[in-house]
């Protein structure tokens, strides 16, 4: 059971994320991702300017003048989101924590799922801990998500990116829409991480979306000082004033960025970025335009 102060946040959260995800936003889910097929629904006089090719002849033979069949889109999908909150995702200085801003993510992308009648599921981790949330519908099944979310402890050691995304690879057998949240900070080799982007794109329609924080980029120009690495907690001693650490740190940066773009290029999947001092919705929103006018 969750902590009183807790349990009024994750109310806070909860309403918060409702409401933000309603309207024109939810609208917008649901153009860009449609369904996988089409079912029939009726049948109905023949137009002028019908499909020939929808002519229901059997029913035509009975009554002695065409009819068409009509469809309608198979609405019913279901969504995974796998969401990283490990211990880097701590770290944050502005208003929120990184990981504040994933279980927004995750929130508003489980309500428009939802609002869709699509079913979510969800795969929480962090260091070694796996937590699975089996799909479901309805608002009551989000708000457990998102306590879930709040709930997870922060477990020791360094994250394998690459579990969640392997987790969803062996349990989930029907073709899923998953999106992968986290700040994509790891000590794993990259080519590890990519191969497991490239194996879940193949199998699912794959989205990834990174958390990050305006500091993450450029070191403040705070002097000498010792800090410690929230998942391994080694602590170390360095001069932010340095030069050189200046430019190694953007060098470092810019590539980590760049080996990103490589990886999801290469599997031909979308990456979002977000941060801590900024909108949540306005990047999802940008997004799902995007994908709309490429379909």
């Amino acid at each position: 059971m969750l902590p009183r102060e807790l349990y009024s946040k994750v109310q806070r959260f909860h309403f918060k994320t409702r409401y933000m995800s309603s309207g024109l936003f939810a609208g917008q889910y649901i153009s860009a991702f449609k369904g996988k097929g089409m079912e029939f629904a009726e049948v109905r006089e023949y137009q002028v300017g019908d499909d020939v090719r929808d002519i229901d002849w059997n029913v035509t033979a009975r009554f002695g003048h065409p009819y068409v069949k009509l469809y309608s889109e198979e609405r019913e999908l279901m969504v995974i989101l796998v969401v990283d909150l490990s211990a880097s995702q701590l770290f944050g200085t502005r208003s929120r924590t990184k990981r504040e801003v994933a279980a927004e993510v995750a929130g508003l992308l489980a309500f428009v799922a939802v609002r869709g009648n699509d079913k979510v599921g969800a795969v929480l981790f962090s260091g070694n801990d796996l937590r699975f949330v089996p799909p479901a519908k309805g608002p009551a099944h989000v708000w457990g998500l998102i306590k879930d979310m709040f709930a997870q402890k922060v477990s020791p050691g360094t994250s394998d990116l690459s579990s969640g995304l392997t987790y969803v690879n062996r349990i989930i057998r029907r073709r899923s829409i998953v999106f992968f949240i986290s700040d994509f900070l790891t000590a794993e080799p990259d080519e590890k991480l990519a191969t497991t982007i490239r194996l879940t794109a193949r199998k699912h329609d794959l989205t990834c979306v990174k958390v990050a924080d305006p500091a993450e980029r450029v070191l403040p120009d705070a002097g000498l000082g010792y800090f410690s690495d929230p998942e391994t907690g080694h602590v170390f001693a360095a001069d932010l004033s340095s030069r050189d650490l200046q430019k190694k740190w953007q060098i470092m940066t810019r590539r980590n960025d760049q080996e990103l773009s490589r990886i999801m290029n290469k599997s031909r999947v979308d990456l979002i970025n977000v941060s801590t001092d900024g909108s949540t919705v306005e990047p999802l929103t940008a997004y799902f335009r995007k994908r709309e006018a490429r379909k």
